[in-house]
């Protein structure tokens, strides 16, 4: 399995500072390479961590608040020059881009923002209501409504169910080395003891599954998203003494994303969209992680690992 990582671009709510970038990050998976909510800085952020615009795969808005699509003229732009620059036949793939459907106006002026040679291929997939929103390869891309002040999406990607093979049952079949991965290929293969099938050596293996949940209160939606997921990136823009304050705005603390996480199910939560009224990250780690066991707190520039099943 290739790397399954998130790439932290930017962890700032609202307004940069000197440490973060605006709110943004980019999710390898497999052969997929996803960017979530691309913030102002997000292009600076990719050259500090050594992400390729170019290979994009997707890109999810959940809402065109500035602090949450500013960096998408600049990540299309990019592309642009790159499609242009492309030795490849017929240049890049197209991009799918999945935003809220009522906010075409914004998405389209960010597009059009300046003068460039466009060459992006960009694919305009905007969500109109929750559900499954397409494929990205073979993993599912699912939508859910989320509690803001204006529409906002929440989005989770899932791999299908598989199988792994068990190291006791072949062993006790009498498969190894190479003919492992024959037998797995075909379905069966023939040892000096009789045929030996897949199904009598493999084991069911769940599927893994990410979240994004940006910006939201407490809710439904993000319940639903982060239901048993490996990974849940999830917004904590206040500590809970300025619970009155998130209320008021609509976000949450760093306490309500660990206790999302723990209700959940979900294994691992990478807290961001931090305040600039906290100049250091240390005091959302320490307050989240007396409500869950695997709290990461985001910083500019780390990469955060999908947990193994």
């Amino acid at each position: 399995m290739s790397a399954r990582e998130l790439i932290v671009l930017g962890s700032a709510s609202m307004a940069p500072t000197r440490h973060r970038a605006h709110n943004s990050y980019a999710l390898r998976w497999d052969d997929q390479l996803i960017f979530f909510d691309p913030g102002e800085g997000t292009q600076r952020g990719c050259a500090v961590t050594g992400v390729s615009i170019a290979k994009a795969t997707a890109v999810c808005i959940t809402h065109f608040h500035g602090d949450h699509c500013l960096g998408l003229p600049g990540v299309i732009q990019r592309r642009s020059h790159e499609n242009n620059a492309s030795e490849r036949p017929g240049g890049l793939d197209p991009l799918p881009v999945f935003y809220p459907a009522d906010g075409e106006e914004y998405f389209d002026r960010l597009h059009h923002s300046t003068i460039f040679d466009d060459d992006s291929k960009l694919e305009k997939r905007p969500v109109p209501a929750a559900g499954i929103q397409g494929q990205l390869g073979e993993f599912t891309l699912r939508a859910e409504v989320l509690e803001h002040r204006d529409t906002t999406f929440g989005y989770r990607l899932e791999e299908p169910d598989g199988w792994s093979a068990d190291a006791d049952r072949l062993a006790a079949a009498g498969v190894q080395g190479e003919d492992v991965g024959v037998l797995l290929d075909q379905g069966w293969i023939d040892t000096p003891n009789g045929r030996v099938t897949a199904d009598e050596v493999t084991v069911p293996k769940r599927g893994q599954s990410m979240a994004f949940v940006m910006d939201t209160m407490p809710c439904e939606g993000a319940l639903e998203l982060a239901r048993d997921v490996d990974l849940l990136v999830c917004e904590s823009t206040f500590l809970h003494a300025e619970l009155e304050l998130a209320r008021e705005h609509k976000h949450m603390t760093a306490r309500q994303a660990a206790e999302l996480a723990t209700e959940a199910g979900a294994r691992r939560v990478v807290l961001g969209h931090f305040s600039a009224r906290y100049p250091t990250n240390d005091v959302f780690g320490q307050e989240a992680s007396r409500f869950h066991d695997d709290v990461i707190v985001a910083e500019d520039g780390a990469t955060v690992p999908v947990p193994h099943r």
